[in-house]
């Protein structure tokens, strides 16, 4: 179930708050004025509680356990626990192109969705059901038998889902990881999404940027 994006906003602002009192607690030693540097000590005392209810609040905030970072733009996966980096992989994103229906009804945006989410799934040899649009980017009919979207082998052996359709999950193009060539998911090599599989859990959060 994906969290609100805005729990990412106030992790920045928080950040930025914090480093506005280093600045200004820096700012109070370069003072020249007895009177100044008094009344800078008091205010160092203030930033110095306001600075510790900030760390307070991000680390109410923060994950507990292992998570995952995604950086869309440069195609890494972080898994992580605290501040300690568990393994970093190479992988590939949303290549943002555009898909539009003949009948000019309906579109698609391949990019990777933004935002703050949760696995809400994990599967072992996953099973593809074709979307429509995968059907019309091959120039094919769109099936009415159900049976007929079923594409096995396509997701590699781990799939992670994270909502609306979206999971972390293998590739048959290893050679594209790196590159932004997904439909919006995020296509892992067979080594990694391993690791990355038996170290999380449903409800394990995933911060994707």
């Amino acid at each position: 179930m994906t969290a609100s994006v805005g729990t990412v906003l106030v992790l920045w602002l928080l950040i930025v708050l914090a480093g506005g009192i280093i600045a200004g607690r820096q700012s109070v030693s370069v003072r020249e004025s007895w009177a100044d540097s008094l009344s800078e000590t008091v205010s160092a005392k203030d930033l110095e509680k306001k600075s510790a209810s900030i760390r307070a609040s991000m680390d109410r905030l923060a994950p507990r356990g292992n998570y995952i970072i995604i950086d869309t733009s440069r195609n890494i996966l972080f898994l992580k626990n605290g501040d300690r980096i568990l393994r970093e992989a190479v992988v590939s994103c949303g290549s943002g192109s555009i898909l539009i229906d003949p009948s000019g009804q309906r579109s698609w945006i391949f990019d990777t969705p933004r935002g703050v989410f949760s696995v809400t799934s994990l599967l072992r040899r996953p099973v593809w059901i074709k979307p429509d649009w995968a059907f019309l980017e091959e120039g094919r009919d769109i099936p009415t038998n159900p049976n007929d979207r079923a594409e096995r082998g396509t997701l590699g052996d781990y799939a992670l889902g994270f909502g609306q359709g979206y999971f972390i999950h293998g590739t048959l193009y290893s050679r594209l990881l790196g590159r932004n060539v997904t439909h919006g998911c995020v296509r892992v090599g067979d080594d990694d999404l391993e690791y990355v599989f038996d170290r999380i859990r449903i409800g394990t959060s995933i911060l994707i940027y």
